[in-house]
This record gives C-alpha cells, sequence and structure tokens, in this order.
C-alpha cells in the first residue's frame, strides 16, 4: 500500500510497550491527527468542491491491533458542524466517544477542535470511519482496520492487504444535497460509483487508467480485499474479471470461508474476501454496479466504476489485447443480493457466538415511507400532493432529528423531559400485507396507510436483556431495501426472508449455530430480517438505515441502554475531552 492514498497524515504512535502494533505485542496508544477542510477536486470535466480529511479522498486509514487505544485529534476547517462516527466500533463504555451528531455529541463548531478517544479490545478485521452529519460521509470517510493482536487470522495469511473503497460522485455540493432532501426534493443522483475515490475509464472525459483504481499483483499471491461501501444512495456488486474470491470476514467479524465469483456489499457494511492472483498474467477488469429496485423509478441512472488488476510480468497495455471484463447482474436485478447473504454463516468463535435462548423483548419494526403536511397545516392533500413531505417511518413514526443538544448528554444529566419519550411502538399501529406491490404507486390502499408524524420516539432497555427484532421491509410507496445500522453492538442476524414474516413459520428457520454477527443488516426488498442481542453495553446507541435519504426522511429511532449493576457495566462520566454542546455554543430548547 505504497500510495499515499492509504497513509494517515500525523500519526503518532506512543507504545506501551516496546514492539507494539500487533505479533503478540502489548497494547499501545495509537493517535492521528485528522484536519477537515474544503478542496477542489476535477472529475467529468468538471471541478468540484469537496469536503475531505488531510486532504485525502478517501481519507487516511486507521491501523491499529487489537486491545490498542485510539486517540483522533479532529480540526474543523469546514464553515459548518460535523462529527466523526466510528462504525462498527462498540465502544464499550465509551459511548461519549461515538460520534453521532446530536445524539452522543453536538457537532464540532467552525473553527474547532475534538479529540475522540476509545479502546478496540475484543474486535478485529475491516470497519470504518465517517462522517455523521449531513451528507458529508460521501467524502470524509477511511478505512478502520483492526489486526489480530497475535497477527494470526483464521485463514491463510495474505501477501498483502488492501482496502477497496466504493462511493459515490457527486457534483452537487453535498450540503445543498442536504438542504434539498431536508425539503422533500429526492430528485438528485449522483454522476458515477468510485472505487478507491476513483471514477474509472467509462466515465465520460477520462478514459484514462489514471481515472482507475489499480491494483498490482504477483501472480500464485493472496490478497486480502477489504471491501466498504460509503455510498449514500446505493448498494453494490463488486467482481473482478477471471477470479473469484473466498468470503472470510463482514463488519469486524470472521465468517465461515465461502466461495463465489461476486460481493455484494450494502451501504454502511464491510466485507472482507481473499483473491488469489492465479489468472494468467495480464490485467483484468474490477467492476462496482449499483443495484436499484425496479419500482417506483425505472430511470435511475446506472452508476458504475471500473478498475484494474494489473499483474508483474504482463506486456504494457496488456500487449494490445482487450482486458477481460466481469460480466454483472441487471441493474434492477437485487435477488443476487439476497442470495449472497443467505450463504453466509459465521465462523463459531465460542468466546463470541452465544447467541441469547431466550427473549426479554421482541420487537417488529416496519420500514417504509409515509407523507406529513407541510409547515402548520394539520390536513393536506395526500398521494405525495405538493402539500405534503414524503418521510421514512419505522412502525410508522418518522424520527425528528433536532439541532439543539445530545440526546446522550441530556439522558446522563437527567433533563431529557420535553425532548424526547421512551415510547418507540413494539410494533406498527396496524397490520397489513406489507409487501403488497398495489402500495409502491400511490391509490386508494396506500393513501390510507400514508399519514405518519415526527417525533422523537426512543426505547429504554435495562441492562443485559436479551432484545429480538424483525425487521419487515415494505412495498409502501416504495420497494427499496434497507441497510440497518445499530451503533454500539454487534447483532446476531438469524434469518432473512422475501415476503411477510410469518413467526409460525420462519422461527423454524433462525440459526442458533453460526449466525453472521453485523453491526449493518440488510434488510432485503420486500423482505425481513431477524436479529438477537443483548443489551450489554450502556449508553444512548442510534439505530437507523444507511440510505442517507432515508435516515434524512426520518427511518431512525435510538435505544437506551440502562447501567448495570457495577462501575464496570455502566456508562461512566463524560471523558476530560469531550466537549458538551453547551460549550460548542448549542444552548437546550
Amino acid at each position: 500500500m505504497a500510495a499515499s492514498f492509504f497513509l494517515a497524515v500525523a500519526v503518532a504512535v506512543v507504545a506501551l510497550a516496546a514492539g507494539g502494533g500487533g505479533g503478540g505485542a502489548e497494547a499501545a496508544t495509537v493517535e492521528h491527527n485528522f484536519v477537515v477542510h474544503e478542496m477542489n477536486a476535477t472529475h467529468l470535466c468538471n471541478t468540484t468542491k469537496i469536503y475531505v480529511v488531510n486532504g485525502q479522498f478517501p481519507g487516511p486509514t486507521v491501523d491499529v491491533a487489537e486491545g490498542d487505544t485510539v486517540v483522533v485529534h479532529v480540526v474543523n476547517k469546514l464553515p459548518h458542524g460535523l462529527t466523526i462516527h466510528w462504525h462498527g466500533v462498540r465502544q464499550i463504555r465509551s459511548c461519549w466517544a461515538d460520534g453521532a451528531g446530536f445524539v452522543t455529541e453536538c457537532p464540532i463548531p467552525p473553527g474547532r477542535q475534538h479529540t475522540y478517544r476509545f479502546n478496540v479490545t475484543g474486535q478485529v478485521g475491516t470497519l470504518w470511519w465517517h462522517a455523521h452529519i449531513t451528507c458529508l460521509r460521501a467524502t470524509i470517510n477511511g478505512a478502520f482496520i483492526i489486526r489480530p493482536r497475535d497477527g494470526k487470522y483464521p485463514f491463510p495469511t495474505p501477501a498483502k492487504d488492501v482496502p477497496v473503497i466504493i462511493g459515490e460522485w457527486w457534483q452537487l455540493d453535498l450540503i445543498e444535497l442536504d438542504r434539498r432532501m431536508m425539503d422533500g426534493n429526492f430528485d438528485d443522483n449522483p454522476l458515477s460509483a468510485t472505487i478507491n475515490g476513483k471514477l474509472g475509464d467509462l466515465s465520460n472525459c477520462s478514459g484514462t487508467v489514471e481515472e482507475s483504481f489499480v491494483l498490482d499483483v504477483v501472480r500464485g499471491q493472496t490478497y486480502l480485499l477489504r471491501l466498504i461501501n460509503t455510498a449514500l444512495f446505493s448498494e453494490y456488486y463488486y467482481r473482478v474479471a477471471g477470479h473469484t474470491f473466498t468470503v472470510v470476514g463482514a463488519d469486524g467479524n470472521y465468517l465461515t470461508p465461502y466461495k463465489t465469483e461476486m460481493v455484494t456489499v450494502a451501504p454502511g457494511e464491510t466485507i472482507d474476501v481473499l483473491m488469489v492472483a492465479d489468472a494468467p498474467p495480464g490485467y483484468y477488469h474490477m467492476m462496482a454496479l449499483a443495484n436499484q429496485p425496479p419500482e417506483p423509478d425505472l430511470q435511475i441512472p446506472v452508476f458504475t466504476s471500473r478498475g484494474l488488476i494489473r499483474y508483474a510480468g504482463a506486456a504494457a497495455n496488456n500487449n494490445g489485447l482487450p482486458v477481460p471484463m466481469p460480466v454483472m447482474p441487471h441493474q434492477h436485478n437485487t435477488m443476487p443480493s439476497y442470495y449472497f447473504r443467505k450463504n453466509l454463516t459465521a465462523l463459531a468463535l465460542p468466546e463470541r457466538h452465544r447467541v441469547p435462548m431466550h427473549v426479554d423483548e421482541r420487537l417488529f419494526i416496519t420500514l417504509g415511507l409515509g407523507s406529513i403536511c407541510r409547515g402548520t397545516n394539520k390536513t393536506c392533500q395526500r398521494r405525495r400532493g405538493p402539500e405534503t413531505i414524503v418521510v421514512a417511518t419505522m412502525n410508522n413514526v418518522s424520527f425528528l432529528h433536532h439541532n439543539t443538544s445530545s440526546l446522550l448528554e441530556r439522558y446522563y444529566d437527567g433533563t431529557s423531559e420535553g425532548l424526547y419519550t421512551e415510547d418507540f411502538p413494539d410494533r406498527p399501529p396496524r397490520p397489513y400485507n406489507y409487501t403488497n406491490r398495489e402500495l409502491i404507486p400511490p391509490g386508494p390502499l396506500e393513501e390510507a396507510l400514508e399519514p405518519t408524524f415526527k417525533a422523537i420516539k426512543l426505547r429504554r432497555f435495562k441492562y443485559n436483556t436479551s432484545v429480538e427484532i424483525v425487521f419487515q421491509s415494505t412495498t409502501l410507496l416504495q420497494s427499496d431495501s434497507n441497510p440497518m445500522h445499530l451503533h454500539g453492538y454487534d447483532v446476531f442476524v438469524l434469518a432473512q426472508g422475501v415476503g411477510n414474516f410469518n413467526p409460525k413459520v420462519d422461527v423454524s428457520k433462525f440459526n442458533y449455530h453460526n449466525p453472521q454477527l453485523r453491526n449493518t443488516v440488510q434488510v432485503p426488498r420486500g423482505g425481513w430480517a431477524a436479529i438477537r442481542f443483548l443489551t450489554d453495553n450502556p449508553g444512548m446507541w442510534y439505530l437507523h438505515c444507511h440510505f442517507e435519504f432515508h435516515i434524512i426522511m426520518g427511518m431512525a429511532t435510538a435505544f437506551i441502554v440502562e447501567d448495570g449493576p457495577t462501575p464496570e457495566t455502566s456508562l461512566p462520566p463524560p471523558p476530560p475531552e469531550f466537549k458538551r454542546c453547551a460549550a460548542n455554543g448549542f444552548s437546550q430548547p
């Protein structure tokens, strides 16, 4: 990884014992300096203002070993606030460092700095970090790699590991994109996909290898590709011509090795795959292709990025021969995603894979769209009329995004009255045929289910509660899948299916032996996913869809997990480096 793209700027490693950083060494403190700023970038014959960390897109990789302490000093040189979220880091007893804007902290104001400090004990694999305010994560993001302390993997040690970050290129300013979506305008689309910040040679006005991500390989060697989807809008298929993958991990957890020719990765997810360079020396294309549901809009553009595998010793320019292209599914064919995930199981480790066999709390959560009246109107014309704003819902509640205080701070201080309630519903207000395709276009059936409301409704759990959630994607005004991300936790994915969840039949499909552990769960389009977890991490934890338009529209809530019976099972006070909202210029209502 000699490219400067992968190098962190101003990294200091303070070893707590000689030889820190893996290989059996003792834990270390790893420090990074992140300077967030604007810069210009030229793609597609246009120069665009983007927002980056340390002049890099994607940003610097945080590379640590299991058990290390991570300290990141963030300086905000943007004209607006932001936070940084450490996606997938469990933040055991360090919820204050989670970086969820207005959930665990108020944004870092322009010109100010903030320090995040947390430990990564008990986790190994590929995670990532990103901005957690507005749409800024499209360009403010990077890999977060946690290596095994002893340097040993449960699979052949690769010759090299490489982050492969799939994202999107937006011509539109990301702050303006956020403003438009907040106003109910969802007509904008990215212009291209990206692989490690490169649009690829298929994009208009590029057509050169300099516009493509190039991975140089040596025949016979094995490479660990750490796939990360940072996109705002789309799940992606990823494939390399002439090569196969062995999937070995996802979301910082090992998987039972699974061979496949194609990988599917949804926004928020990470997938680790081994690729053996076993093809005849030459050039081979890699491809990332966005998949979107066919309804309600068949006119969504095709988003792709094409990169290159280049073998050592291969003739220059592939000796003039055509470079093989991988065969990709149709843009609107979402079933390969479903079957890919159905084939994944965990590499069962006794210390990690203890599925709670009893259930204390059960939730059935529907995921769909609805509408609210604009302004102060109490009644309005439905069916996506001009008097309404389309919103996203969980159990017919659309999360109200506030911008004056931190939910965690108010909860911890005991001053939450008037800000939120703790009555997030266990199930939707009324049952219906959740996957009825007649609900996708506006009509009489849909109109009766469309009205909803905005509120901050949270759910409180006692420490060590066994929670089971069935997420049900609906076809109410849409037919999207839903990558649901729970901060602060890995959850057991017991099963998934297409259609309506039927407890009389589908519970028998639950995998209690080796279910995946994930922090982001892809709920299939027109289907469901069942998860289970133990509330062993006290704090305020955001739960939301990782499609950015769904977050902005309100497909979110937060779980409060109470303290346990001992100091070791309780959330400590804010650390010295934590800046309360009042110190950052925010005043609670």
